[in-house]
């Protein structure tokens, strides 16, 4: 029997944590630092994802026979090659390939090479030169900062004093650190996640999801690091899935291999569908969030046989549930914005509800500790009843402090 450590401490993780409790072969499950939910599964350690450090060294100590990293922050900074070097098995890709998603220049390069739909850029270090190149564009534009930011370093700007608010953000005030800018055209269209488990050439594709950022229903209000998801996707056709998977995962895999950076791991193709075709809007190195909430509860066969086996260098496993699944983000008022914590939660004990921002506060009470606070996940035969199973859960739960969308895969089922 195995013992896992999975890193990270949000829905993310508590899904991979809850995926992980099903399989005959795990016996112990650790996280760190893990969540008030993802505690009634696991044991959760208090050590930040990114001290890698103090993570080998509990690895080491407590014979974990495989670590599963969630956060992006985490593989950046290396943790897959560090805990190799120890000699543990680990679950990611390592830092040179995790660039794919730290760094939005190495990613659009790549994709430009060797033609993998993607739209057009330009990348930027000097606000005046950016400035300047966008006054010479139309509107809207779309501006990323060159590096992680939490989901928080894209700005889709509609007129030239969005995008220069933008520009001084991340290259004058250095928002989110001192670097660089990429600048893309305008694409439209639906977008969709589509995660796939990569070993070096070798591709082994995920149900697909969509994430909803707007904060209000009908797609209104800020954007968000996502509101909710549902999977499988009914707009997305055999040759929209066929075309995605070979022109743009498999390539992108192969390409990865040429530059030497192979990947191994889950790449996250953030698609688009546009009237030009598919075309990828950003790739990340790890499970998206909120889109393995609403992925693994579909998935049938052993997630850790499956990480093993792309560890080993063969083919998973992968058997899918026929069903809908819809989640519904719970969030503490004034998010994406400021907001605050602490808030009692009553009624959100179900399998069913991952925690994304939770903690137990000094008096034993489940209270709020994040902008995203708590996931709630329903299956159905239709989208609809998923949306219906999803929202009559979120309306047990009781605090005073959240609210949530109730339109969640709405838009693919009314027509």
């Amino acid at each position: 029997m195995a013992k896992v450590l999975v890193v990270g401490g949000g829905g993310r993780c508590h899904a991979i944590v809850h995926a992980l409790s099903k399989s005959k072969y795990v016996d112990e499950i650790y996280a760190l630092p893990g969540n008030a939910g993802i505690a009634k599964l696991a044991m959760c350690v208090n050590i930040k994802d990114t001290e890698v450090d103090k993570i080998v060294e509990f690895a080491k100590s407590e014979n974990i026979d495989l670590v599963v990293v969630g956060p992006e922050a985490s593989l950046a900074i290396g943790i897959i090659d560090k805990l190799e070097e120890a000699g543990i098995r680990a679950f990611g890709p390592k830092q040179n390939a995790a660039r794919i998603e730290s760094s939005k220049e190495f990613a659009k390069d790549l994709m430009m090479k060797y033609n993998i739909p993607t739209a057009s850029f330009k990348s930027f270090t000097n606000y005046d030169d950016a400035i300047n190149y966008v006054k010479e564009n139309s509107f809207p534009t779309v501006i990323k900062y060159d590096g992680l930011a939490a989901g928080k370093g894209v700005v889709i700007a509609n007129n030239f004093d969005e995008a220069n608010m933008a520009l001084k953000d991340m290259l004058l005030d250095d928002k989110f650190g001192h670097g660089k800018v990429v600048i893309e055209d305008y694409l439209e269209g639906p977008e969709f996640s589509f995660m796939c488990f990569v070993d070096r050439e070798n591709v082994y594709p995920l149900e697909m999801a969509q994430d909803h950022k707007r904060a209000y229903d009908n797609d209104l209000g800020p954007n968000t690091g996502g509101m909710g998801a549902y999977s499988p996707l009914p707009f997305i056709t055999k040759e929209d899935y066929e075309y995605a998977l070979n022109k743009i995962m498999i390539p992108t895999a192969k390409a990865m291999v040429k530059e030497g950076v192979p990947f191994k791991g889950v790449l996250y193709g953030g698609l688009m569908k546009t009237k030009g075709g598919i075309k990828v809007i950003e790739f990340n190195c790890r499970f998206g969030d909120p889109e393995t909430e609403v992925v693994l509860p579909r998935l049938k066969s052993d997630i850790y046989l499956a990480f093993n086996a792309i560890i080993d260098g063969k083919e998973p496993v992968l058997e899918w549930e026929d069903c809908y699944t819809i989640g519904i983000v719970l969030a503490s008022k004034g998010y994406p914005g400021d907001y605050k914590k602490g808030f009692v939660i009553l009624n959100a004990d179900s399998d069913d509800i991952y925690h994304m921002g939770t903690k137990i506060d000094d008096n034993g009470n489940l209270v709020t500790n994040g902008g995203r606070v708590l996931f709630a996940v329903a299956k159905g035969k239709t989208l609809e009843e998923a949306n219906k199973k999803a929202n009559m859960l979120v309306d047990e739960i009781k605090c005073d402090n959240l609210f949530h969308r109730t339109d969640i895969g709405a838009k693919a089922y009314r027509k």
